[in-house]
């Protein structure tokens, strides 16, 4: 959806409560964060341990059902709508769309943990006690686990029931219209705001959670390569100049600024990655490529529901229950930017694209950086793990220390990194200024670039307030409760889908007076599905 009379457009396009509600709450954080840093990081950490301890099964129970649903629907009969209808083509190419997807779904997050998060997994993992084969092995299957099926599935399901909602049942782009089968006109009162504006805050904060680690990575990457010091005070300097980057990108618009932006990403992205499979030990990735996809999927099941019953550790608050809350809460962000750029495409097509494609390719980087940093710990000597560990944002230039040409690499990943924080600073302000919009895909940019120096100004509270603690305490927080809101969504979206093929059911009398059963399956819409079948009671019609 498009305006094309773009200098009549007005200055201000706003829903009044969501907007200035979610402001209000965002900048009260601000102000309170600045005033009362020092109590709001004692606040975080017992914040943190609290939620994660008691409500940790319940973000794994969420993600897990979520990613059942999304499969079901995707061999469903409902694979077949088209999204827009029957006439609706694509408005993106598959390539520009899949380099869109990815940069908005994990971006700055695959290069901050690509190195560190195996490495750790291998140092300290969750059950002591293995060899460093097995160690190496666990440490990779856990890293899938958190970046593989279950975030795209969350991801899948917010997108898709936007894009239905908006493009095939006429609804504005927002969060509250997704719930229209369960609450009908509700929606335009205070339940439409209260969903909007959770939706707001929480995409807000996953998306500064997302922005701090980018820039305390490139602060890292900067003091590595000049010695500048790696301090609050310099990442503060460094989000207020990449935040004005993207400001400029907010102004280009989706089609010049963010596509572009994302394409770039993704070649200076795989620039990398081929850089580091190739200089790197390649027979050892390309094996491994193959063994850890083997054991993900063979271990899934029990990976995905294991809740430390039995171990007496704390282990898995701090990496699984923190991402499955953070996944939920870019749900979103990225969910409004993928429906948004999504349009013309089946359900089928869209649910494959959007959770098998991204996956693999997040494997692939996950392999590529996560064996190389494993190798050189297992047969180089070892000192990585450690290193990388003690100084997470420094872990993948420590890596590339290990290769020809470091300083081209590293400031190849510093260029990465920030190409990764504009483009989520970019989107994540789109998004949240069409939500406050209430619904308008394409609103005034005046209001983007407020929400696009707020992302930078919460992100640098947080870090003020508490540093990666914090990061995570704001994610789990903001996440518990829309994880609630995503699994009553599933509902609604399966109440939605039935009543868009009008699914009917009929009792005739047939035939001398017996009472004969004879349903009949009418599915109307873009798709119909055409299947007759006798039955002992009667006949079963389905057309």
């Amino acid at each position: 959806m498009s305006h094309t009379n773009k200098e009549k457009k007005p200055l201000l396009d706003i829903h009044p409560v969501v907007f200035f509600t979610s402001a209000a709450l965002i900048i009260g954080f601000v102000v309170f964060s600045v005033f009362f840093h020092q109590t709001l990081g004692d606040f975080f950490t017992p914040l943190l341990n609290g939620i994660s301890t008691n409500a940790g099964w319940f973000f794994t129970l969420t993600v897990n059902l979520i990613l059942l649903f999304i499969l079901y629907l995707m061999f469903s009969q409902y694979g077949n709508i088209r999204l827009g209808g029957d006439e609706a083509e694509p408005e993106f190419s598959t390539t520009s769309w899949f380099a869109m997807l990815f940069s908005a779904g994990m971006g700055i997050g695959l290069l901050f943990y690509g190195v560190a998060e195996p490495m750790f997994h291998f140092l300290y993992p969750p059950v002591p006690g293995q060899d460093a084969v097995e160690a190496a092995r666990k440490a990779m299957s856990l890293t899938f686990l958190h970046w593989g099926l279950h975030p795209w599935a969350v991801y899948a399901l917010v997108a898709l029931a936007l894009a239905f909602f908006s493009f095939n049942k006429g609804q504005p782009l927002s969060i509250r219209s997704i719930f229209y089968p369960l609450l009908g006109e509700k929606i335009n009162g205070p339940w439409g705001n209260l969903i909007d504006i959770l939706a707001t805050v929480a995409t807000l904060f996953g998306v500064a959670t997302s922005l701090g680690f980018g820039v305390q990575q490139i602060n890292a990457g900067l003091n590595y390569l000049t010695g500048l010091p790696q301090n609050a005070y310099v990442q503060l300097f460094l989000i207020a100049g990449i935040t004005a980057i993207a400001t400029f990108s907010v102004v280009r618009g989706l089609d010049a600024g963010i596509k572009k932006l994302s394409e770039i990403n993704i070649w200076l992205a795989m620039a990398l990655l081929l850089f580091v499979l190739i200089a790197g030990p390649t027979l050892f990735i390309m094996n491994g490529f193959i063994e850890n996809m083997g054991a993900y999927l063979q271990h899934l099941p029990q990976m995905a529901t294991w809740n430390e019953t039995f171990e007496n550790t704390n282990w898995q608050n701090g990496w699984t229950v923190f991402y499955w809350a953070w996944w939920i809460a870019w749900s979103p962000f990225v969910g409004m930017f993928i429906a948004r750029v999504s349009r013309g495409r089946t359900i089928r097509e869209f649910l494959m694209g959007v959770l098998a494609v991204p996956t693999v390719v997040t494997f692939l980087w996950m392999t590529v950086f996560g064996n190389s940093a494993l190798y050189i710990e297992l047969f180089g000597g070892g000192g990585l793990a450690q290193a990388a560990t003690d100084n997470v944002p420094l872990s993948l230039f420590l890596l590339l220390e290990n290769f020809p040409l470091t300083s081209v690499t590293s400031i190849l990943g510093v260029l990465v990194i920030i190409s990764f924080f504009v483009t989520s600073s970019d989107s994540g302000s789109m998004v949240i200024d069409i939500i406050t919009a209430g619904g308008n895909p394409d609103p005034p940019i005046p209001q983007r670039l407020f929400w696009a120096i707020l992302e930078g100004v919460v992100a640098a509270a947080l870090l003020l307030s508490g540093g990666l603690a914090a990061l995570q305490s704001a994610v789990i927080t903001t996440g518990l409760p829309f994880a609630a809101v995503l699994l009553v969504l599933c509902f609604s979206l399966k109440k939605g889908l039935n009543e868009y093929t009008g699914v009917q059911t009929f009792s005739l009398k047939g035939g001398s007076g017996k009472l004969k059963s004879r349903r009949f399956r009418i599915e109307s819409g873009d798709t119909p599905l055409v299947k007759f079948r006798k039955s002992r009671k009667g006949e079963d019609f389905h057309a």
